[in-house]
């Protein structure tokens, strides 16, 4: 991006993507270290997407307090009003820009409170990165700071990594797909049985679901460690790092027949099996037969994708195999990911670039932000990524291995053909 700011974002904030994480840690309570605004911002915006409570607490910092009291202060007030109502298993403890810019020793503030409450810090400023990079810092940290060293591999126990993007139903999906091969598969944050939007028992002030703390601890002894999206490549580093027995297993993307095939190969070759369940084989023949269904109308549809980098990776690899032109990709932040992909241009940019590369493009896919757009420029929409304000159901999205990407396939061509015909 040439120019000198951003108009009409698309980038979401590193805290954003560090709340997000936590959700997906059982008993959690999310503290945002910051002004109370970002925290009330960030709980509204994940409520609307998700149609569900979100539960996070702020240290509400103002800029008196921050240079009166410092920051170890109004984060033990915190910890205390907190514990007086709850007993969080864990307190995600994630920074702002206001309280990066200050300098506040988190990691100090932490170790103080360390007989009181389990915490885990990162350091997530707003005024770099952004939500892939908030989640994947978070996981980071909680591998650092709570995994245990193991000294031997247990066999039968596979670790997923998720990206920010992946829904609740696709973190639930692959960890069924890594099971087939018999594993017992755990996610790190597992947002499958947080954000999945199931009725509960009632509003909890905690995190409704995810993987336990004790199970966090006891990941050191996992015989593999699978990362899907570059974002969190790092974070499978860092694993074995603690963890060296393991084996690291690294996909940019599983979407599309060709990444999925590359995922199930490399699950194969490390259980050291030439056949697969049965399930698989026919997902995958029924993929091929969506790619034949769906050319005919996805087919030379110029395509202008605006998403984290992560997912637009994910949605041009699907429907490029299905003979889309994908003319642009904007996203939020620098990333290398796309270099090798099939697009005609790659822009770290905001929605007026998107607004700029849909001349001549009939299809955008973004956000709910990118709806106006789409109908000020008499574009076909396919809503993806964060917000989906006015589309109920986002947790159970599946664009992801055969099973997804044959979903993404039939909603994409049935938009085209809808749009096309109202066109005419």
């Amino acid at each position: 991006m040439s120019k000198p700011l951003q108009i009409n974002p698309i980038k979401l904030s590193q805290p954003m993507g560090a709340l997000l994480c936590f959700l997906g840690v059982k008993n959690c309570m999310p503290l945002m270290h910051g002004a109370q605004g970002c925290a009330s911002f960030s709980k509204v915006f994940f409520t609307r997407h998700f149609s569900d409570p979100i539960a996070v607490q702020t240290t509400a910092v103002n800029d008196i307090t921050a240079v009166i009291d410092g920051g170890d202060y109004s984060i033990s007030e915190a910890i205390k009003n907190i514990t007086k109502k709850v007993k969080p298993d864990l307190v995600g403890l994630f920074t702002t820009g206001m309280t990066e810019t200050k300098g506040d020793d988190i990691k100090g503030a932490t170790f103080l409170l360390r007989d009181t409450q389990l915490m885990s810090y990162v350091h997530t400023p707003d005024f770099e990165g952004g939500l892939e990079s908030g989640f994947a810092k978070s996981i980071e940290a909680m591998i650092e700071q709570l995994v245990e060293p193991k000294d031997e591999i247990n066999s039968q126990k596979a670790l997923l990594i998720p990206n920010a993007n992946l829904t609740p139903i696709e973190v639930e999906k692959i960890k069924e797909q890594i099971s087939l091969f018999g594993f017992e598969t755990y996610a790190l944050p597992d947002l499958s049985d947080s954000l999945d939007g199931h009725l509960g028992l009632k509003q909890g002030a905690l995190s409704s679901g995810g993987i336990s703390i004790e199970d966090i601890k006891n990941l050191g002894d996992s015989a593999v460690v699978i990362t899907v999206g570059d974002s969190v490549n790092k974070a499978g580093e860092k694993f074995i790092e603690k963890s060296p027995k393991s084996k690291h297993l690294h996909f940019d993307t599983i979407s599309g027949l060709l990444k999925a095939d590359a995922f199930y190969k490399g699950l194969m070759e490390f259980r050291a099996i030439t056949k697969p369940n049965p399930t698989i084989v026919r997902w995958r023949k029924r993929l091929q037969d969506a790619l034949l269904d769906t050319h005919f109308a996805i087919g030379g549809t110029k395509v202008v994708i605006a998403l984290e980098a992560d997912e637009a990776l994910s949605v041009a690899t699907t429907i490029i195999e299905a003979g889309a032109d994908v003319k642009s990709i904007i996203i939020p932040t620098r990333t290398n990911v796309l270099e090798n992909l099939a697009c005609g241009n790659v822009i770290v940019g905001d929605f007026e670039d998107v607004e700029s590369e849909l001349d001549g493009a009939d299809l955008l896919i973004s956000s709910f932000h990118g709806e106006r757009i789409a109908k000020k420029h008499n574009k076909a929409l396919v809503m993806r990524g964060f917000p989906n304000y006015e589309v109920v159901g986002n947790q159970l999205i599946n664009d992801t291995l055969y099973e997804g990407s044959c979903y993404l396939l039939f909603e994409i061509a049935n938009i085209m053909n809808e749009h096309n015909h109202g066109a005419h």
